[in-house]
């Protein structure tokens, strides 16, 4: 026997909107899959509260949901692309959306919350507090959204990397206040596949980051040939901090201070401040400071992990691999590398050269 909408949402037949809408605010908040729900379950509650709201006691069957399909889904590759291109749209349309109603709140310095996303892969609940902060509970999957105040999230970030207009690609930006994933590492909340998140006066706190290289075939055309794609996720706080766990395969952090685990295949930092408490530091990482700036690394262990030749960068163009830090016996145990022992660092090579006899140095005249 099917279950009916109302048997879907636990509720008896005939209850008024108000219970209705209730019953899904509470079931949607409960199984939502970035709180450990069944992604599945999620859509069926969606589903059920679209329909109760146009008095639909019974969901679709199989032949209903396919002849009301916006597109047909198969198993190939382009099929499955063609229809997420779709999705995304619809979704970038809704951030949109979202944006406009939050700016309404602003203006009248007013609470309310309300849900946004598709039914397809689920909404996301927006809850402008009376304090002027943003809580974000579900996960945001296109398109552009500025707030100005500070976000708290609940929930995943990710991106239509494969879009072909810019406009649906993921981009969150708080003009004032930090950009906050709350509890991520426990939550397994992530940011991935080139999403961007700007944080023009504050911070942002996150946990694991990751980008995405993509196969394509020549563009000229050329059979057996393939480039790669690469779809950095960003993360920006030009005046203050990005905080995260591990960063890896293709992230871009750009802060005044990053603080960082561990930095693992073709991630670049572009800081004042680099603190990183992990072991590992990939050979295709890159490095830029600024002046004043300075890196620590706090591994106390052998220092294997981290590469001697990861990059090192100084904003005057002095370009070094890491490994002439390490033989300085400057990496590890919370030892701070100044921008300016960097910048003196070839000057101090060239003085030291000299002739080793015994215990004693020799330098050239």
């Amino acid at each position: 026997m099917v279950d009916s909408n109302y048997d879907i949402l636990g509720l008896k037949q005939g209850a008024t909107q108000k219970e209705i809408r209730d019953a899904f605010r509470r079931l949607i908040l409960d199984h939502h899959s970035d709180r450990g729900g069944d992604e599945e379950t999620v859509k069926k509650i969606i589903q059920a509260y679209e329909d109760l709201k146009v008095g639909k006691a019974y969901p679709d069957t199989d032949d209903e949901k396919l002849k009301k399909a916006k597109v047909y889904s198969g198993d190939s590759e382009e099929e499955k692309r063609r229809r997420n291109l779709i999705l995304s749209g619809d979704v970038a349309r809704e951030m949109k959306s979202a944006q406009e109603w939050t700016e309404l709140l602003i203006h009248d310095d007013a609470a309310g919350s309300k849900l946004f996303g598709s039914k397809e892969l689920g909404e996301a609940e927006f809850e402008r507090k009376k304090t002027g902060e943003l809580m974000i509970k579900g996960k945001i999957w296109a398109g552009h959204f500025t707030y100005d105040g500070p976000i708290h999230m609940a929930g995943s970030i990710t991106s239509p990397y494969f879009a072909y207009a810019e406009e649906n690609k993921t981009i969150i930006s708080v003009k004032n206040g930090n950009f906050v994933l709350i509890d991520p590492l426990q939550n397994n909340f992530i940011i991935e596949h080139g999403a961007k998140i700007l944080a023009e006066n504050g911070d942002i706190l996150a946990g694991n980051v990751t980008g995405i290289k993509e196969i394509l075939q020549d563009p000229q055309g050329r059979v057996g040939i393939y480039v790669t794609k690469e779809h950095f996720t960003e993360l920006r706080a030009p005046k203050g901090k990005v905080v995260i766990a591990n960063a890896r395969e293709t992230v871009l952090l750009d802060a005044d201070t990053v603080v960082v685990n561990n930095l693992i295949n073709n991630i670049k930092v572009h800081a004042k401040h680099l603190i990183v408490f992990g072991t590992t530091m990939n050979y295709n990482c890159e490095i830029e400071l600024t002046p004043g700036g300075s890196m620590t690394f706090h591994d106390e262990g052998s220092g294997f992990a981290l590469s001697d030749d990861a990059t090192i960068k100084l904003e005057n163009g002095k370009i070094f691999k890491f490994r002439e830090l390490k033989t300085s016996n400057m990496v590890g145990f919370g030892k701070q590398i100044t921008y300016d022992y960097l910048d003196n660092l070839d000057k101090k090579t060239k003085r030291d050269t000299g002739f080793k006899i015994g215990f004693k140095f020799f330098r050239k005249k």
